[in-house]
């Protein structure tokens, strides 16, 4: 069978060449193309083509939209007559709802019309928030998409009770992945700490061969004495966000132990980082060690996003960052435009406030310091967290998401 998959952003990247992978175990003859990253080019080799990389087409806000529309525009034409000529058994959309709506908008258009695709399964994996913002697309996902498939345990109300749109929750992939990773490395014996050149680390990210003056690295990650900075994948959010968390890094460690290291963004050059480093020697920077990171850290300082998921599945007291100007603007339009409570996933699935969520006109320097300080050593707010942590975990399941979604997807395919 043929599988066409469109993703948008890293995480989007992430989940789908776990679902490539799942697919592959149900239908080894599968073969693909897709729009996404290097991931699922690892994922699908030997047996998938690449078409666009999505860092092309990886903007976020109003004004970068704008300026870059033409360059999306031909990202979506392409997509288009891509799929067309292809003429997959089925397009499986992975978050990323304006390009991929607009996607699944035509290519239901041209089933109606009669066109070769006119038996082309359409499926959602991993819903768009529209419980938060724009509730308005369940119109587009009821004419448009065959099936849907939630990550998130309360969509299930929503659609279903709500919308009376049928879905499946077919378990949470971050937190399959995390699973994946720890049973691994089961026993705490997670792979050995990297040295400062094979992560990309050294001297303000910038190798030079030594452990800039503090010691046995090794020891330090082994120690789980680490503050790890999540600053987001896009270069927006970390032009935003990295400058405040690093001066409150600074504050809250100053005197300790404790090792600030940064995860920096796939698809996001070294040399980005730099600007934020100076003034920082101390402070290292990883790539493509997120996860070895966060099994090492004590605390993090996080942007919202899939991130504050997965600190969380680790178990690592959090901070959730996330600097939006103007403020005051944004905090009303959160108050009166959104239809969420929280903004952190950690927080939205358990329905309470877990994690602190320090957005708009509550980020600070001082206020991220001081809710840093508080979870970095043991007490009542670092045991209160790990608690709620707890309560995620239960909501979330056991269940392999990307495995039950793949079942699912290749039954579909090949009864039709």
């Amino acid at each position: 069978m043929k599988y066409y998959l469109i993703a948008g952003e890293a995480s989007g990247d992430l989940h789908a060449s776990h679902l490539i992978t799942s697919i592959r175990r149900e239908d080894p003859q599968g073969v693909f193309r897709f729009f996404g990253g290097d991931m699922m080019a690892e994922a699908a080799k030997g047996c998938g083509t690449l078409v666009r990389h999505y860092r092309e087409l990886a903007y976020m806000g109003f004004i970068p939209v704008l300026l870059h529309l033409p360059t999306i525009l031909r990202g979506i034409a392409q997509c288009k007559a891509d799929i067309t000529e292809w003429k997959p058994d089925c397009v499986i959309f992975v978050d990323y709802a304006g390009f991929n709506l607009r996607i699944a908008k035509y290519l239901r258009e041209q089933q109606k019309s009669g066109s070769d695709i006119k038996h082309t399964k359409l499926f959602y994996y991993i819903a768009p928030k529209i419980w938060a913002w724009k509730e308005h697309r369940i119109k587009n996902f009821k004419r448009d998409i065959d099936e849907m498939f939630s990550i998130l345990p309360f969509e299930k109300d929503f659609f279903e009770k709500k919308h009376h749109y049928p879905i499946h929750y077919v378990g949470n992939p971050t937190a399959s992945e995390v699973r994946e990773f720890l049973n691994e490395n089961e026993n705490g014996n997670l792979s050995p700490s990297p040295s400062p050149k094979e992560r990309g680390a050294g001297k303000n990210g910038n190798d030079n061969g030594n452990d800039n003056g503090n010691g046995n690295d090794n020891e330090n990650w082994d120690a789980r004495n680490i503050l790890a900075i999540l600053p987001g994948s896009r270069r927006q959010e970390i032009t935003s966000n990295l400058p405040s968390m690093l001066e409150a890094a600074r504050l809250s460690t100053a005197g300790t132990q404790t090792k600030t290291i940064v995860a920096g963004a796939p698809g996001i050059e070294r040399d980005f980082y730099d600007v934020f480093l100076k003034g920082h020697e101390d402070v290292e920077i990883v790539f493509a060690q997120t996860y070895d990171l966060l099994a090492h850290s004590r605390a993090a300082l996080v942007t919202s996003g899939t991130a504050t998921l997965e600190t969380c599945c680790f178990n690592v007291p959090q901070v959730v960052c996330y600097k939006v100007t103007p403020a005051k603007v944004a905090r009303w339009a959160f108050n009166h435009l959104l239809k969420c409570d929280y903004i952190s996933l950690v927080n939205l699935i358990a329905g309470r406030e877990v994690v602190p969520e320090l957005f708009a006109d509550r980020f600070s320097v001082e206020n991220i310091h001081q809710h840093l300080t508080a979870i970095l050593h043991d007490g009542k707010e670092r045991e209160a967290m790990l608690k709620g942590y707890a309560e995620v975990h239960r909501r979330l399941g056991t269940d392999n998401a990307p495995d039950n979604a793949a079942k699912i997807m290749t039954r579909e395919v090949k009864s039709e």
